[in-house]
């Protein structure tokens, strides 16, 4: 008896966890198992049939790197997408006290193309980190081959692999989870387009060459600013979300920080979508506007967004004053451009994630006094 019901409970298990796959914290880790040993089969069997009878090199075209980096990418974009219909359908307390609202913020919801954006950006996170990966073993173990079975059992880790954090990272996706996802994004997709740039002197001439040519690195990084613009709208709506928002002037200031946001956004993408050698003009444009935005969010935050620390509005004027600063040595001669966009970035984008944060904390309802 004591045999046939140990025997009997594992498959019992996996019967509920296909019936409710996110009904619990246990079954929606387990639900992600599931998917990376589905996403594990195929990918080993395509990998198998493609590799059948051939010596593979680690990285490179044909390679086991590039297999697993496909494979990756669209098993993370799949499992994004399948992670947030669970999400969304199944109820989970157990879960919710672990990431409270996570997306389901009242002010705040995810559209269509904010998951095709989401799931794109997970999917090229784990392409190009497989890529990335690739690379490196390949200098590792130099002029190294892999024999058609075990390559096909690396690749279907690879795609496994990607499959399953894809999966729970959608699942128990929340803003501060999404701005990681921002960052991550960003600096995998900036360091792509530079090592991959056909030309190895693109720095001395600005950020924005990288997206001229029309070589692979150029797509890349045009694709990364579009994805991530559309990204820093998603994050520019639950940073306001959970801001007060009970007078007129709150309400007025929050509308005023959110719409400053979704521009800086929607400029983001315009670099993107319009490359500096094709519209010099339009390209130019956004890209001042998305600083102007920003200097302006900043400078104003104080009067926007009454509750806002005032350590984190000194931060902002720090920012903005080094702008200016590097700003200043590029008009002397002392920086060139890449190195006044690139300080530029990294402080926008930095400050955009900490403020995610500051402003859920300011919005969060104050703990009840004895």
């Amino acid at each position: 008896m004591t045999r046939t019901t140990a025997t009997a409970g594992p498959t019992a298990s996996i019967g509920r966890v296909v019936r409710s796959p996110a009904a619990n914290v246990s079954s929606l880790e387990s639900a992600a198992l599931l998917v990376g040993g589905v996403f594990f089969v195929v990918g080993g069997l395509i990998g198998l049939i493609v590799f059948w009878g051939a010596d593979l090199p680690i990285s490179g075209m044909g390679s086991v790197g590039e297999f697993a980096a496909l494979g990756g990418g669209v098993a993370a974009l799949v499992a994004f997408l399948l992670g947030r219909y669970l999400a969304e359908r199944t109820p989970n307390p157990e879960l919710r006290r672990e990431i409270g609202q996570g997306l389901s913020v009242p002010g705040a919801r995810l559209h269509w193309f904010d998951l095709a954006a989401l799931s794109i950006a997970h999917g090229v996170i784990a392409l190009l980190g497989w890529t990335a990966i690739s690379a490196v073993l390949e200098l590792s173990f130099r002029d190294a081959v892999v024999f058609a079975v075990p390559a096909a059992v690396l690749g279907g880790v690879a795609v496994a692999l990607s499959a399953y954090i894809s999966f729970l990272s959608s699942a128990r996706m929340t803003p501060m989870l999404l701005s990681l996802v921002l960052a991550v994004f960003l600096v995998v997709g900036a360091f792509a387009s530079m090592l991959s740039a056909s030309d190895p002197h693109w720095w001395k001439e600005n950020l924005s060459a990288l997206g001229m040519t029309n070589d692979i690195s150029a797509r890349a990084f045009n694709l990364t600013l579009i994805i991530a613009g559309a990204i820093v709208t998603i994050v520019a709506r639950y940073a306001t979300a959970t801001l007060p928002a009970s007078t007129p002037p709150d309400r007025r200031g929050r509308s005023i920080v959110r719409v400053g946001l979704i521009l800086i956004g929607i400029f983001l993408a315009c670099v993107g979508i319009f490359p500096v050698d094709e519209f010099f003009l339009v390209h130019n444009t956004v890209a001042t506007g998305m600083t102007i935005c920003f200097a302006v969010i900043v400078i104003g935050l104080p009067w926007f967004i009454r509750t806002v620390p005032r350590v984190f509005v000194v931060l902002g004027y720090v920012y903005v004053v080094a702008i200016v600063v590097v700003a200043v040595f590029f008009a002397t001669g002392y920086y060139n451009l890449t190195a006044v966009e690139l300080v530029a970035a990294v402080l926008i984008f930095s400050w955009i994630i900490v403020f995610l944060r500051t402003a859920g904390a300011s919005g969060a309802p104050e703990a009840p006094t004895a």
